[in-house]
């Protein structure tokens, strides 16, 4: 499991989960979005337009 803290919100992924790969943010230990990392969309919740922008410069640190 990896935790990143950015922005007020707490990224959680983890390691060999099954597909697509996704990111659980929360903030203030709520889920605010599931986010599908491979096609870029809302699992489940919705992202603001803060959040994608931490979601691309967290992937570009990978």
């Amino acid at each position: 499991m990896s935790k990143i803290r950015r922005g007020n919100y707490i990224f959680v992924t983890w390691i060999g989960d099954h597909p697509p790969r996704q990111v659980h943010v929360y903030k203030d230990g709520k889920l605010v979005v599931k986010w599908d990392l491979d096609n870029c969309v809302a699992m489940k919740g919705k992202a603001n337009n803060r959040i994608l922008k931490l979601i691309a410069e967290l992937e570009q640190e990978e």
